[in-house]
């Protein structure tokens, strides 16, 4: 790839970096004056009440007399258990992931007609637009496939005879469709990243109509579109877990908050893909990913807790890892005791472990969950329940089915697009005002002068 000069002096920007911070950082002190909840998170780190779902609760303590009371980690699906929900799908031994986007999006859970007829409108929408690939894709290839998602998904709008109508109908209608071309658009832009930046060759194939989300997927993504049936079953739960987790998160935030303004589906999803590519939201698997490495490759014997321990300690100690002194993959702002999707993701996950010899990689990842709260006690004082979240466990699913890293956050918003759409359809449907929190102006009365003078 070869791109335009930069014309931007480094010594003026320079400059002009220095006017802001001069003018424009705000003191943390400041915060605390006016009483600003930063993060909309109250004082006791719960969330600030802004709006009312049905979609997905998050359940991870008791409030009692104004104290945190840990418990087991809750997701609901509209008020099913996600262990129910998984639970059954196990007995038929069947994917689910259409069923749980049906149950988001729709509102209830379908019978096997309804579930039918909407497996084979998703197969039916999967195909990108005629030359997509190429115009949208192939032409204008990204180092980051976050970046090529978004824009393809505004992309789209162009190719809708109706985009801007928000009726539930239409939304549906472009949910559906968003849902079935994900998995595409995430796999051809993997393959131009590959033949444009990595010096690979690329393998473009054709997504099956009859094929589930999970085993799409894997077909588009590996060279000779191979895969088993337990590898695509484990993908399926992974997309489940990770479909909603209610209306706070960033990217489902974010959502309401677009919708709210009246502006277009394609609009709002891209913006919600935008939010999930941040390292503090979707793009936190990668990060445990790149943290294990190092452990595996500094721990001679991951059996030992000692040594474990001891470069553990090191992490929290801002000595090794990125300096940051955090385990990345432990804690939630919820979850207290356990997060429910970091609980099923490992139990569907071992058996595949054991059968592919990555056994001993999910003992350490277990060994490090389990040591890691002692260790912040000790190091840190920090004297309060610590799990592993979601991130902990869905990196190691992902590399133990051969998927690149680039994919990680991909995958994610692949899962998460139907909750967006649920959300967005809510929003839209029962919402009623345009989302506008207030902010405190701290800027001073100043008199303007002439451009000589100043």
């Amino acid at each position: 790839m070869t791109t335009k000069p930069n014309h931007i002096q480094p010594a003026l920007l320079q400059e002009l970096s220095d006017s802001f911070r001069l003018h424009g950082l705000i003191s943390p002190e400041l915060y605390a004056r006016y009483r600003i909840k930063r993060g909309l998170r109250n004082a006791d780190g719960t969330g600030v009440l802004v709006g009312a779902t049905r979609l997905g609760n998050v359940h991870g303590y008791l409030l009692n007399e104004g104290e945190r009371e840990p418990i087991e980690g809750r997701l609901t699906y509209r008020g099913y258990n996600v262990y129910d929900l998984i639970r059954g799908l196990e007995r038929e031994d069947r994917f689910g992931f259409e069923e749980v986007g049906y149950l988001l999006m729709c509102g209830a859970l379908p019978d096997r007609r309804q579930l039918t007829a909407f497996q084979q409108m998703i197969g039916q929408e999967r195909a990108l637009p005629n030359n997509f690939t190429e115009d949208m894709i192939m032409r204008a290839p990204s180092r980051d496939i976050m970046n090529k998602l978004a824009g393809a998904t505004l992309a789209l709008y162009s190719y809708d005879d109706d985009p801007d109508t928000t009726t539930v109908e239409n939304i549906l209608r472009q949910g559906i469709s968003l849902m079935a071309k994900f998995p595409v658009i995430i796999s051809h832009a993997y393959q131009a990243k590959r033949r444009y930046f990595d010096g690979a060759s690329m393998f473009l194939h054709v997504p099956d109509p009859t094929r589930s989300t999970a085993e799409n997927i894997l077909h588009l993504v590996r060279p000779d579109g191979q895969y088993t049936d337990d590898e695509a079953k484990l993908l399926d739960r992974c997309l489940i877990l990770h479909a909603e987790h209610g209306g706070g998160n960033n990217s489902s935030f974010t959502v309401r908050v677009t919708s709210s303004s009246g502006t277009d589906t394609y609009s709002a999803i891209a913006a919600a893909v935008s939010s999930l590519k941040g390292p503090r939201h979707g793009g936190a698997n990668l990060r445990v990913v790149r943290q294990f490495d190092e452990i595996q490759a500094n721990v001679a014997d991951w059996t030992d807790e000692d040594e474990v321990a001891a470069y553990l300690r090191k992490i929290l100690d801002g000595v090794a890892g990125d300096g940051s002194g955090l385990i990345y993959g432990m804690g939630h702002a919820i979850y207290t005791l356990s997060d429910p999707r970091a609980v099923a993701l490992k139990r569907a996950a071992r058996p595949l472990a054991e059968r592919k010899g990555l056994a001993a990689e999910m003992d350490l990842l277990e060994l490090v969950e389990r040591l890691t709260p002692g260790l912040l006690r000790e190091r840190k004082g920090i004297d309060q329940p610590m799990c592993a979240n979601v991130d902990m466990y869905s990196g190691f699913v992902y590399q133990m089915l051969g998927l690149p890293r680039s994919l990680y956050t991909p995958l994610f918003a692949t899962a998460r697009i139907v909750g967006w759409i649920a959300h967005r359809l809510e929003e839209v449907a029962t919402g009623g005002k345009i989302l506008r929190p207030a902010y405190k102006p701290l800027s001073k009365t100043a008199p303007y002068l002439d451009l000589d003078e100043r």
